[in-house]
């Protein structure tokens, strides 16, 4: 079962970092960080850096969809909302696996993992800030447009580690990072592919809807609009 929410009781483990304070016992040795993926030629703790960052996202991303899910009007849309945040955290399984397979510590937070979790959560809460004050089909837009955000950096990340993944030194270590790339990689193009395009048909939906409408109606509207795109 993936960590979604790294904390001290789950083992999670960082870096003290100006003025980041971190638990003593909860501290990764320094030497523990550069033994990773030593010998190999890389930046071994650039490396731990990145993969924790990449499953900070992830876990973030799993909670947007949780979030959105949750609260779409649109059942069609909470439906796959649910796929992609259920495939998500499969995600954070993967990395996490691949971290242990590389010789290093899934419980890791790095620096950077931080950064990411606050933007990660600043990301859902933007998606609260017009509710109730707007009509439904831009609820819905405000919704998409964090999914898009946060399917567009995932997209980036694996499609880095899948050039990145030759790099690695052949054998079991490429091996892991090659069977975490096939695994999630067509997953991401979906992902970030359906938003882009669900995005451009909500907006087309939106421009050729009446102005002169009322709430309960534009409402209703909406509605049948967003479920007649999946039709």
């Amino acid at each position: 079962m993936p960590t979604l929410i790294p904390t001290p009781a789950s083992g999670a483990r960082s870096e003290p970092q100006g003025m980041t304070h971190v638990d003593p016992v909860r501290v990764l040795p320094g030497s523990e960080k550069e033994a990773f993926l030593a010998g190999s030629g890389l930046n071994g703790p650039f490396v731990a850096d990145l993969l924790s960052d990449m499953t900070a996202h992830e876990r973030g991303g799993a909670a947007l969809y949780r979030s959105v899910a949750g609260r779409t009007n649109n059942p069609v849309l909470k439906q796959r909302y649910t796929h992609f945040g259920n495939q998500t955290v499969e995600h954070v399984d993967v990395l996490e696996t691949l971290v242990a397979r590389l010789g290093g510590d899934p419980g890791y937070v790095s620096p950077a993992a931080r950064a990411t979790e606050r933007a990660a959560l600043n990301l859902v809460e933007s998606t609260f800030l017009l509710a109730g004050s707007v009509d439904l089909m831009t609820q819905e837009l405000v919704m998409l447009d964090a999914v898009l955000l946060a399917e567009a950096k995932d997209h980036a990340n694996w499609a880095g580690l899948a050039q990145l993944a030759p790099e690695f030194p052949a054998g079991d270590i490429r091996t892991a990072v090659e069977e975490a790339v096939d695994r999630v990689v067509p997953e991401e193009d979906e992902h970030v592919g359906w938003a882009q395009d669900m995005r451009t048909k909500l907006i087309s939906a939106q421009v050729k809807s009446g102005a002169m409408q009322t709430v309960a109606a534009k409402a209703e509207e909406a509605v049948a609009r967003i479920q007649g795109l999946f039709a």
